[in-house]
């Protein structure tokens, strides 16, 4: 029978009193608390840095899911059948919530005390690569689909509503393009190589942990030297979303975050481009180009319609991030 790799615990000196799966692990409470066990497919090397990196965040009295050393002193043990697994720390606690603005902030709030920490000598392999490679690949990737649908002639919903919609959303993704061009984005991005700064890289509400009056952040598989400003960025996009781009939440969350970790007039900058930039849209349509399109499921066209019906809103935000400077 397949135990997921419970069966691991033995080298780590560990017995499991209970287990049950959570997102993509097991949990399992043992003598010396709860630990997740999930299987490795990441690189050592990498492993071994992130161990590093979540040391010195915990050595400063921060929660995270730091991994447990086995018997042999590694990071990755291997079960009966040779399958690679890690354990980690876990906490007792709730996802936070994003229908609570005292959540929301607190997530703001922890993430600006640990980027204070997340911190380690620069390793040139694991730089985030530059944002204006990215947003030009993209912009060729929308136009590519264009082109494609064009010249099959749409036969869906998902299809007609991106042909009806997708010249407003390129011309917001070459805006943003433009306005990196003498914005401070490489002399920001030098700074954040010099200091040796570190992104979560999925910080989200799936990995904030709320613990009573504390809070736990997991999951930093997706770390990567980079600007922190680009963490805030993808935590207040997930949640603006869910809110149709409430500009005054977006002002509470910057002033919690500022108030831990002043923001500089290149990061507010930053953080401008980044909102006008159609990232939802973009990942939306390559999910559709990248998957099977003789089926596109209703799901996945409700959310191209829901960006769609939420553009105007999201275009009166992003000319209210021009103040920004003003907190």
């Amino acid at each position: 029978m397949y135990d997921y790799g419970i069966s691991i615990l033995e080298q780590y000196a560990l017995t499991a009193k209970s287990s049950s799966r959570i997102r993509g692990a097991l949990l399992c409470h043992t003598e010396k608390g709860p630990v997740i066990i999930r299987e490795f497919r990441g690189s050592e090397k990498k492993l071994i840095k992130q161990q590093e990196l979540l040391n010195a965040v915990e050595q400063k009295g921060y929660r995270v899911d730091s991994y447990l050393l086995n018997e042999d002193g590694g990071l990755v043990s291997r079960d009966r059948d040779n399958i690679p697994y890690t354990v980690q720390r876990w906490y007792e606690g709730r996802e936070c919530d994003t229908r609570s603005r005292e959540d929301i902030l607190k997530g703001v709030r922890t993430l600006a005390n640990i980027h204070k920490e997340m911190k380690l000598p620069v390793v040139e392999y694991y730089k985030e690569p530059d944002l204006r490679d990215e947003y030009r690949r993209h912009n060729q990737e929308m136009k590519k689909i264009r082109k494609f649908i064009r010249r099959k002639s749409p036969s869906c919903a998902f299809e007609k509503e991106f042909l009806f919609s997708v010249e407003g959303f390129l011309e917001k993704g070459q805006e943003a393009l433009e306005m990196l061009s003498g914005s401070g984005y490489e002399k920001l991005r030098a700074r954040a190589w010099e200091k040796g700064t570190i992104c979560h890289g999925e910080y989200n509400q799936h990995n904030v942990l709320i613990l009573g009056r504390e809070t736990a952040v997991v999951n930093f598989s997706h770390w990567g030297f980079d600007i922190q400003m680009a963490d805030l960025y993808r935590f207040m996009r997930k949640i603006l979303e869910k809110y149709n781009w409430d500009s005054e939440l977006a002002e509470e969350m910057l002033e919690c975050y500022g108030k831990e970790q002043p923001i500089s007039p290149e990061e507010w900058r930053y953080l401008q481009i980044r909102f006008t930039y159609p990232d939802k849209y973009w990942k939306i349509a390559n999910y559709y180009y990248s998957h099977n399109k003789a089926w596109i499921s209703e799901k996945n066209t409700e959310k191209l319609k829901d960006i769609i019906r939420q553009k105007e809103r999201w275009d009166r935000f992003g000319r209210i991030t021009q103040k920004w400077q003003a907190f």
